[in-house]
């Protein structure tokens, strides 16, 4: 995603709506030692991912752009380690696969790593919510186009996983994202977000 902020008036206009979005996502957000009150339990990646998964999820950026698409999650756990593949559909017909590597390091955290992350995660579990961050960047091999992730996700008492993320770029808000995830693929049909 580029923004064009060549003008001032387009660089007001860009700086009021994320500053109003970022408001809007803070308030939304739970602090970070908050626990989801609608779920049970603890959240291990390696149980709630083990074998097949199934989402749907949904991308919008401040600029009005959305994007939806299905994930078909397999996760195989030997050890300490969760290797989980994301195989993408987007709803124009692009597919993409993507796999994280989850090394539990503790009782309550994880590092995390993926072909397109920059560096290493911290996955934090506090109860049923895990959180982390790691930043992306958008373009590879062309100009360079960084976005942050800010994940939480929380696993609910129905046995659904909620995954809700903020994107920014140099701290300002520019998309949030929505994915819920299910053990077979009508109960995630039934969450789409």
């Amino acid at each position: 995603m580029i923004l064009s902020l060549t003008t001032p008036l387009r660089m007001a206009r860009f700086l009021t709506l994320s500053i109003l979005a970022f408001l809007l996502a803070a308030a939304a957000v739970p602090g970070s030692t908050a626990k989801a009150e609608d779920g049970e339990g603890d959240l291990a990646l390696e149980d709630f991912f083990r074998g097949k998964t199934y989402a749907y999820g949904r991308f919008a950026a401040i600029n009005g752009t959305t994007r939806e698409f299905r994930v078909d999650l397999t996760g195989a756990v030997r050890g300490n380690v969760l290797r989980l593949r994301e195989d993408f559909i987007y709803d124009d017909g692009e597919r993409d696969t993507k796999t994280w590597v989850f090394t539990r390091t503790g009782p309550n955290t994880y590092s995390g790593t993926r072909e397109d992350v920059i560096g290493e995660t911290t996955v934090r579990v506090s109860g049923n919510v895990a959180r982390f961050t790691y930043r992306v960047d958008l373009n590879p091999g062309g100009k360079p186009n960084i976005v942050r992730f800010h994940d939480k996700l929380a696993l609910q008492s129905d046995g659904t996983l909620r995954n809700t993320a903020l994107v920014t770029k140099f701290l300002l808000p520019v998309a949030r994202v929505k994915v819920n995830f299910a053990t077979d693929l009508k109960a995630a049909e039934a969450i789409r977000p």
